[in-house]
């Protein structure tokens, strides 16, 4: 079923539906498939191994504690030969069902994870269609994940931790097709403080835990770590995310914690900010509830540069290399010293009720992929 359309003057523009109608076609599926569950997502994997398979891109389920990833090859991982992942998740964030029925208006897709990002998702899908003919000095792995919105750790995870590495990876999260080299790291605490119970009306007689929170808060605020910054950031992230006190309303509450969102930049240390924050406030217990590593792919990385070059050719535009402030499944190849980036299509307000992606730049974008994979061919700085 195509994507609803708008009835909206078009004079004088060349037929974006036209032109890109397979892509966008497999994009509206895609969406429709309401990724937002175990069983939908997994649904939505097996879609895309049989939409490959029937298009002749031989594919794998690999199946980790109840969710499918997909992955799909094109040549032989040769020694010698540099393997480059395109890596994309297939989970979206819930929505409301109206969300979930693309609608095409002008040049624009209106969807719940068309920017993020099943937008990349098909372009990669239809680059490896396109591929799978061609005689390349390089090898390519598709990953498609289920689980990046939630924490990566069952599909990109996973798959890292079982070989499926590569010399490069690009993830492709909305960049509007910009490269993201950095990304913050994760840290998020659990911080709970003690106090003394007492009958609310002799408040005198207690240690209100929540007061004994705010201070503690408020130490950790003023830690020198936060003032920091790069040439990609003005500061790190901090957020103070959820808190919990207190029973009745008429007792001095004795116990309060509350969780810290944290994301440090790339090249601060993980132990010592850690390790800070438990020095200004001994008063209180830090623990440690999810984590991930930063990301800080070198931007003269060979492959970069030809990305970089590949894209401004390509889409005609100068392209900007920049830091994320939020995580995505690089971390994971990060972590073993693969060079890897965010790169996607142009777009706007994921996780919004108008989320959208722009049609023209999710063909451009998949023309970039197709060139960049192509251009390897005889680049000895990429071996």
């Amino acid at each position: 079923m195509p994507p609803h359309i708008e009835n909206k003057d078009r004079k004088g523009k060349k037929d974006v539906v036209g032109m890109e109608k397979p892509l966008l076609a497999l994009l509206s599926d895609l969406i429709r498939m309401e990724a937002t569950t175990a069983t939908a997502i997994n649904q939505s994997a097996t879609f895309c191994a049989e939409w490959l398979n029937r298009h002749g891109v031989k594919t794998e389920i690999l199946m980790n504690q109840g969710l499918k990833s997909v992955v799909a090859s094109k040549g032989a991982r040769k020694p010698g030969k540099p393997t480059v992942v395109l890596n994309g998740h297939l989970d979206v964030v819930p929505g409301e069902p109206h969300l979930f029925e693309p609608k095409l208006v002008e040049d624009r897709l209106y969807a719940r994870g068309s920017y993020d990002m099943l937008g990349a998702v098909a372009a990669m899908m239809m680059a490896m269609v396109e591929l799978r003919e061609e005689e390349l000095d390089c090898n390519v792995l598709l990953q498609l994940v289920p689980d990046e919105e939630t924490g990566g750790m069952k599909g990109t995870g996973f798959l890292a931790q079982n070989g499926f590495l590569g010399d490069f990876v690009i993830c492709g999260e909305p960049t509007n097709l910009h490269i993201a080299v950095q990304a913050k790291g994760v840290l998020q605490l659990k911080v709970q403080v003690t106090g003394v119970a007492a009958h609310g009306s002799r408040p005198w007689l207690g240690k209100n835990a929540i007061l004994s929170a705010m201070d503690v808060y408020r130490k950790i605020e003023g830690l020198d770590f936060l003032k920091q910054s790069t040439a990609f950031y003005d500061r790190p992230s901090f957020n103070i995310a959820r808190i919990e006190a207190g029973g009745a309303l008429n007792q001095v509450p004795d116990a309060c914690s509350f969780c810290l969102d944290i994301r440090y930049l790339p090249g601060q240390d993980r132990d010592e900010i850690l390790s800070d924050i438990r020095q200004a406030v001994p008063e209180a217990s830090v623990s440690v509830l999810q984590e991930g590593a930063p990301v800080l792919t070198p931007a003269g990385d060979p492959y970069v540069q030809l990305l970089s070059q590949t894209t401004s050719t390509v889409a005609d535009m100068p392209v900007r290399m920049f830091g994320q402030d939020g995580s995505a499944d690089t971390r994971f190849f990060a972590a073993h010293g693969i060079p890897a980036v965010e790169f996607g299509p142009i777009g706007a307000n994921h996780h919004g009720p108008d989320e959208y992606v722009d049609i023209r730049s999710l063909f451009t974008y998949q023309q970039i992929l197709q060139k960049f994979v192509q251009s390897i061919q005889g680049r000895e700085d990429v071996k």
